[in-house]
């Protein structure tokens, strides 16, 4: 006959595991149990990568995608291939107990099949941003109270720059594009939300989706007084028609990110603060203050 007391340790030891096991709901809409807080995290977006660093966890990343490049620590960690299109292979090989992909991204049901923990979260907004960090703090388990700071602290930072800009610089007409196609930043993505914060007028409606690419024509129509832009765009800009007699480009007002200002610009993670503060240097110059 079994001892009665094996039972109780059986009993101590499942009721310990339970304690430690989450339930988070994903961008599908899915709740992904999570039995204890992971040890092997792969990152297939860089907003999520950013995220896990922000929460003090980068020591436990394994593998991310190809763009994950911040912060500098993560730079020599293995690459999976693209966010989209991540290499099945590469990351099964590392035995991650946590896979964080973009709702946009290829293979989160293959990898399930495969017995993987799969959290699918891609922000797009300030309030996804919070959203999501709160939820990989929860997967992670981070408590809340430090998800929290770290958020009041990205917050505080975009109301610093927001109240570092002089009022005369306020109003403008802005047009933000993200990618030469060119895709532009309309008022209803982050950096929409950003400019609105600051006290920008954004040429691009939200009616046009987040990141609409944009008929060139419309911009010259628009009228732009400042554009900003990353250097791969800049260098093409002058060739579309009509943009050379823009005003913002005879008048100097276009600023041209380097791909590291780019990429803190575009990403919807806890460097949207760093982002605003750029936005803000960038209206200082082209206003004509000492930025």
């Amino acid at each position: 006959m079994r001892d009665p007391r094996s039972f109780w340790w059986i009993g101590l030891l499942l009721c310990s595991a339970l304690a430690q096991a989450v339930t988070v709901r994903d961008d599908r809409q899915q709740d992904i149990v999570i039995t204890k807080p992971p040890e092997r995290i792969v990152s297939l977006l860089p907003s999520l990568t950013e995220t896990v660093c922000a929460l003090g966890q980068c020591h436990k990343l394994v593998g991310l995608d190809r763009y994950s490049n911040w912060p500098e620590s993560v730079r020599q960690l293995p690459r999976m291939g693209g966010g989209l299109d991540p290499s099945m292979e590469a990351v099964v090989a590392l035995r991650p107990d946590l896979v964080l992909m973009a709702t946009s991204a290829r293979g989160a049901e293959r990898f399930q099949a495969l017995g993987l923990t799969v959290l699918v979260l891609e922000p797009r907004t300030h309030a996804d941003a919070q959203r999501v960090l709160h939820t990989v703090a929860q997967a992670l388990g981070v408590p809340k109270a430090q998800s929290d700071a770290v958020w009041r602290q990205i917050d505080a930072g975009v109301v610093a720059a927001a109240q570092s800009l002089p009022s005369h610089a306020k109003g403008q007409k802005i047009y933000v594009e993200v990618s030469p196609a060119p895709y532009g930043a309309s008022e209803s993505s982050f950096i929409g939300e950003t400019l609105a914060r600051l006290g920008m007028r954004n040429i691009l409606p939200a009616s046009l989706g987040p990141f609409p690419k944009i008929n060139p024509e419309f911009v010259v129509r628009a009228q732009p007084d400042v554009i900003m832009a990353g250097d791969s765009s800049r260098a093409n800009m002058a060739q579309r028609p009509g943009w050379s007699q823009l005003k913002a480009f005879q008048s100097g007002k276009v600023c041209a990110f380097s791909s590291e200002e780019s990429d803190m610009l575009v990403r919807a993670g806890p460097r949207i603060a760093e982002g605003a503060r750029l936005m803000v240097q960038c209206l200082q110059r082209t206003a004509g203050d000492k930025p």
